[in-house]
């Protein structure tokens, strides 16, 4: 270094020291802290649910995404955990809801996480998006409550094929790198709440006649995968949710397919008890 390095060197360090620390500390902010406050406004759930936690991005990983309602919020963590060092796992800040909601949600992630919306904010592109929307477009709402007798269905079958043209259509053209894996709704059984049994196959019918003008789109066949599990593992009879055994087996058939398509290995799954104490160490720490 000569001599006119040297003061200019000690002018920055100069310059630096005036600075107040209060004004240093937001500059050295930038980047991880402040995708990490974009992700805590997105919602409710984002400071306080385990599965809705920030995930730091590693660069040498490819960069994963689920997007479904609560079956998905329930395999997430078994997801992530299938692909720990393999892949960094994301999922939509809150619950996906039916078809209607995908695009604008996922336009709300996108214009609060990626640059150039948020300064230092993401600037990775998406490897894998894994996908689904179904049972909350073949339930029944009366108000806002599941009625499957006085209920309207949220998405006639019409109203689903037509928005799913449209997530395919959204995804390829703001996320044309995507490997994209579409997910076949899982099983409503007999007595669920605001749903008829055998919707589903109705629904995943018309899903898969879309999908097949996309050949490039993945079905990942999760409704075949999860008769079996639902039926042991269940929350109680009637109810379209599992216990943390069935979202570990989903999970895991979930992560399979996202690692299939990204060419990689999963990891031994640990098992439902271990996950479960994780999500309560999280969430009693982060109670508000």
């Amino acid at each position: 270094m000569n001599r006119r390095e040297s003061f200019k060197l000690l002018g920055v360090l100069g310059l630096v020291s005036l600075i107040p620390v209060k004004t240093l500390g937001a500059i050295l902010k930038s980047g991880g802290d402040v995708c990490k406050e974009a992700w805590a406004s997105l919602g409710k759930f984002t400071r306080t649910r385990y599965q809705f936690r920030y995930i730091e991005p590693i660069s040498n990983l490819p960069k994963v995404f689920i997007y479904g309602d609560s079956v998905s919020i329930g395999y997430t963590e078994y997801v992530r955990a299938s692909l720990k060092n393999k892949a960094c796992v994301y999922r939509l800040h809150t619950n996906g809801q039916s078809s209607d909601y995908f695009i604008p949600r996922m336009e709300a992630l996108r214009k609060k996480m990626f640059e150039p919306f948020l300064k230092g904010g993401w600037d990775f592109e998406w490897d894998v998006i894994h996908f689904n929307v179904g049972l909350h477009d073949l339930k029944y709402l009366s108000g806002n409550k599941l009625d499957k007798e006085k209920g309207t269905q949220v998405s006639t079958l019409e109203e689903y094929e037509e928005n799913l043209h449209k997530i395919i259509k959204y995804l390829k053209t703001t996320y044309p790198k995507a490997k994209l894996i579409f997910a076949t709704t899982t099983p409503v059984p007999e007595g669920a709440e605001g749903r008829f049994a055998g919707d589903s196959i109705k629904y995943n019918k018309v899903a898969l006649k879309v999908m097949n003008q996309y050949p490039e789109v993945i079905v990942n066949d999760l409704f075949t995968f999860s008769k079996p599990v639902l039926e042991e593992h269940g929350v109680k009879k009637g109810d379209v949710h599992y216990n943390p055994e069935g979202s570990r087996l989903q999970g895991i058939k979930v992560a399979k397919e996202i690692a299939a398509s990204l060419h990689i290995d999963t990891v031994e799954c640990p098992s439902s008890e271990i996950i479960v104490e994780q999500f309560k160490e999280y969430e009693s720490k982060n109670k508000k």
